[in-house]
């Protein structure tokens, strides 16, 4: 299938976004970096915030279908797929394009929670919770939810660890703590 132009501009602006960050990427800049026209730009979204929140729509897709076929992939049970959350973790901080995350990005640069590009950013985190709950409910792991949260604080303290550049293995560092709340949470 041919991309549209909308979808073409989506993906170069995402790869902008995310190499300069969203308040240092003005319209000019995109302009040169994508090829696209500033009237092109606007025919498909009214401002620059518009294209953000697409931006960001596109960008939880992407990374949460390739996150839970990464999981599905490199483990069989739903117990091995929460543990594998982290080699799949380790698999993106190596790509050589790696700068973070964008949703923690989005809202570094929209602080004002009520912001409509800050509560995109925590949706794509609330749907991340929501799917490790559901494995560590499918996993007959004690408090669910509770398991979840602490997981993801240590997928979230791996990526941006992964970013600082503080340490060399960030994402298996954050395994093994996995595998210790796992273990406690085993009943």
């Amino acid at each position: 299938m041919r991309p549209t132009k909308r979808g073409e501009l989506l993906q170069k602006a995402l790869k902008a976004f995310y190499r300069n960050g969203f308040n240092a990427t003005g319209m000019d800049k995109l302009v040169a970096e994508t090829g696209i026209s500033k009237t092109s730009m606007y025919k498909h979204f009214r401002t620059k915030e518009d294209l953000i929140l697409a931006v960001l729509r596109l960008r939880d897709e992407q990374f949460r279908n390739w996150l839970y076929r990464r999981m599905e992939a490199l483990a069989d049970t739903p117990r091995e797929r929460l543990i594998a959350m982290f080699d799949a973790l380790e698999e993106w901080f190596a790509e050589p394009e790696y700068k973070g995350c964008l949703f923690i990005k989005a809202s570094s640069e929209f602080q004002d929670a009520s912001h409509p590009i800050h509560k995109q950013s925590a949706d794509h985190k609330r749907l991340l919770e929501s799917h490790v709950t559901d494995l560590a409910e499918k996993a007959g792991l004690a408090d669910p939810g509770g398991l979840a949260r602490q997981l993801l604080l240590l997928k979230e303290g791996a990526i941006v660890t992964a970013h600082l550049g503080h340490t060399e293995t960030p994402a298996q560092d954050a395994k093994v703590a996995a595998l210790r709340l796992l273990k406690a949470h085993a009943g």
